[in-house]
This record gives C-alpha cells, structure tokens and sequence, in this order.
C-alpha cells in the first residue's frame, strides 16, 4: 500500500491562548505556525508527494498549502469533510483551564473511548470515521500511483493520534499517551498485513528517504540497518 505523512496544522491563536477552537470558523495560523507550517513544507519538499489531503477547517487547509507550495510536481489536492476536528459539542470555545475542572475531563484522559462531548460526537466515532478516511484515501492513491506512492493528509491533534493509535495496534483508550505537536510530521505504511509507523510527531530531520518505497513488508529482526544517510550536495 501507499504511505501517508500526517500532518498536524501548524499553531494558531487559540492554541496559543489555551482555548479548544473545534471546528470554529476562522480560526487561522498566527505567526509561529505559519513558521512552523513553511518548516514542514521544507522538509517535504524532497518527497515527490502525489496527493496533499486537508480537513476543511482553516488553519489545516493554510498549512496545506505551504506544503502543496513546496513542491515541485503538482500534487492531488482535496479536502476530506471526515478528517475535520472533533465535535467537541458545548466544550467549544472553553479554555482548556475551564474544561479540565469538568467530571468528563477525567474520562477524557483515561478512558477516551467512553466519552462523547455534550451536543457533540463521540471520541469513538471520531477515530472510526477518520481511521477510514486515511485507509480509504491510502487504497486510492496506491491503486492510481502503485505501492510507492507517498500522500500527506493535514489534520488535527486528536485525530492523528486516533489514526496513529489504530496504526500502532492500540486501543483508544491509550491514544492519550500519543503526543502530536503543531505541524509535526508522523508517517505510516499500511502494508498489505498490517500497518508500519515509521515515525511520529517529529518536527525536524531528513525525509529524503520516502522517495524510495519501503523494501519490504517484514520487520526486520533486531531492528535492520535503518534509512540510507542522505546525501551531501555535491557528492
């Protein structure tokens, strides 16, 4: 199958000021995130990517575009309603301060899979309908682009740790033990028998080696010799 970089947008005035933005409109990068988000588009600027995949709120779809800017094909550009942010119901717009005086918040932490946010949506749900947005998405590009292909898909914190958790096999109610930072990278092969993380919430590094597709479909016993060091200029 195809690899998927997920993407979380880059940092936004209400992250900054501690407040759950959900889905409300408007909400833009600020400044440090349209850093962080060209950043991002540095680095995958070397992997021919051949689809960039947004949820349609703002501030995924500003980040998508410096990623999209970057690059020097021209990449499948879509935006995917199911890999929107969560529907946080009447906890929208609250601080993050406020919230974690809740009783739910509590659950919330330990056990995610129970909670749905008051006239909002379950972390259940949430995690099926984008967990087979990505899978679904993945399965195309690899039908149109063969096995080596290589997309990103730009969305939240919650629903790349939720696709993440179900990559690495873990129940949903572990996915709070997963970090996902402003416009971190994280990738994942879904091989034909099982899924492969190859790295998750990185914000620096070299991706030069995606351009190859992965050797094989095995772990490697003891760990392998790892990626090829990427090349100096000029040599």
């Amino acid at each position: 199958m195809a690899t998927v970089i997920l993407v979380r947008h880059g940092r936004t005035t209400a992250n900054a000021s501690g407040l759950l933005a959900g889905r409300t409109p408007g909400v833009e990068l600020d400044s440090a995130g349209r850093g962080q988000a060209a950043v991002t588009g540095d680095r995958l600027a070397v992997v021919p990517l051949v689809g960039v995949v947004s949820s349609p709120l703002e501030r995924c779809r500003q980040t998508a575009q410096f990623i999209l800017d970057r690059q020097s094909g021209t990449p499948h550009a879509q935006v995917e309603q199911e890999l929107t942010e969560c529907d946080y119901g009447s906890w929208q717009n609250r601080t993050l301060e406020e919230l974690a005086k809740e009783e739910l918040w509590k659950t919330v932490q330990s056990q995610p899979s129970a909670v749905t946010f008051p006239g909002g949506e379950s972390m259940a749900a949430m995690q099926a309908r984008s967990v087979a947005a990505i899978r679904r998405h993945d399965a195309a590009f690899e039908a149109e682009h063969g096995p080596g292909a290589v997309w990103a898909a730009v969305s939240h914190g919650d629903i790349i740790k939720s696709v993440l958790a179900d990559a690495l096999g873990m129940h949903l109610d572990l996915f709070q033990r997963i970090t996902v930072g402003p416009a971190s990278v994280s990738i994942v092969h879904y091989g034909k028998g099982r899924p492969t993380v190859f790295a998750t919430n990185t914000d620096a590094g070299d991706l030069s080696w995606l351009a190859a597709p992965p050797a094989s479909e095995d772990a490697a016993v003891g760990g392998g010799a790892g990626h090829a060091a990427p090349q100096a200029e000029g040599a």
